[in-house]
């Protein structure tokens, strides 16, 4: 699947190069317009991401997020600083289809584990950002300010037993970069999680990179900056993704 990404901030759209506050690019984007347009040319699903919830939870875009979903034919997955059952309730009450939960996968398990059993594995989106060290991806939290002990595999053999399904895997090293996916990266996911919707981001910048990640056994790519800038069409990345 391909699935366009919007990342907001003080309700407008942007990106950040490597998850850094002080690198933000802002495109002069309306998200209701580009996620009509999106779907149009055959898109199926939306990723959005609250980067003042990310920052500060408390001041999560939650009338921009209602007002996008609403608006939306496609289903929305989002998530910013995800913290409590309040925080998840709240955004399936908006008519959220998944919740994106990053840091509390490391920093609480057994409360996201407890979310996965209360509201279901479907409604949720594991994302795990990771930095490579030595070879080893460890997962990054809090926006990518810090990088956690617990590797990537540790990460994911904790929830699977509590039946996750989607799991968005980002090497922040490539995010924003436009310099190509870590493919080797998906590729040993794939070999080892047969079972998961392993989605792919960060990186891609090419209908090349497209092909090149979901080859590599990525079964979904999130797709940012690169649909942004233009350089190829959500129809020129549904055609590629079909022949890959």
């Amino acid at each position: 699947m391909i699935i366009p990404a919007l990342d907001l901030l003080n309700g407008r759209v942007v990106r950040l190069q490597q998850g850094d506050y002080a690198r933000t690019t802002i495109f002069e984007a309306d998200p209701v317009k580009k996620i009509l347009d999106a779907a149009a040319q055959g898109a199926q699903f939306i990723h959005l991401v609250d980067l003042e919830g990310a920052r500060a939870p408390e001041k999560r875009q939650l009338a921009l997020i209602a007002q996008i979903v609403r608006s939306s034919p496609l289903p929305v997955e989002t998530g910013g600083g995800i913290r409590s059952d309040f925080d998840v309730k709240n955004l399936l009450d908006l008519g959220v289809e998944r919740v994106v939960v990053g840091s509390c996968a490391v920093t609480k398990p057994d409360m996201v584990a407890a979310w996965l059993c209360r509201f279901g594995p479907e409604r949720f989106t594991l994302a795990l950002d990771v930095r490579l060290e030595d070879g080893v991806p460890y997962v990054a939290t809090h926006g990518w300010l810090e990088t956690s002990k617990l590797t990537l595999d540790r990460a994911l053999r904790h929830f699977l037993p509590y039946g996750i399904e989607h799991v968005l895997v980002t090497d922040i090293s490539r995010d924003g970069m436009l310099s190509g996916a870590n493919n080797a990266l998906y590729q040993e996911l794939s070999r080892r999680y047969h079972g998961l919707d392993i989605i792919a981001s960060g990186g891609i910048s090419s209908t090349d990179d497209i092909r090149a990640v979901l080859k590599a056994g990525a079964s979904s790519v999130v797709l940012g900056r690169a649909l942004l800038e233009g350089r190829f069409t959500v129809e020129e990345a549904l055609r590629c993704s079909q022949n890959a």
